[in-house]
């Protein structure tokens, strides 16, 4: 597993995220089927995949709050507290 930052958390979290029509209405569903309940829906394809942005980051800010393991997404796992400062650190050394 990978420890990184929260942009490259979010970044495979998108890499997964499935967009369909609605079934009953004409708007986008965007899921994170790596967070359970994450989804969102809007008209276009970009209002729906930015929304997922904000629900992405509102759903790991609940889970941390709770204090909630995050799921490990493509092998990744989010650095938090002192593993934040070394992964963010190793990113800028190594890219």
């Amino acid at each position: 597993m990978k420890l990184v930052n929260f942009h490259a958390y979010l970044k495979e979290v998108l890499k997964n995220a499935t967009y369909e029509l609605g079934e009953s209405s004409n708007v986008i569903v965007a899921e994170a089927p790596d967070l359970p309940g994450c989804f969102t829906q809007e008209e276009t394809f970009e209002e729906a995949r930015e929304s997922l942005i904000d629900a992405i980051e509102l759903w790991v800010v609940v889970a941390l709050s709770k204090g909630e393991m995050l799921p490990v997404v493509n092998d990744c796992v989010l650095a938090i507290g002192k593993e934040a400062d070394v992964s963010i650190k190793s990113e800028l050394v190594y890219g």
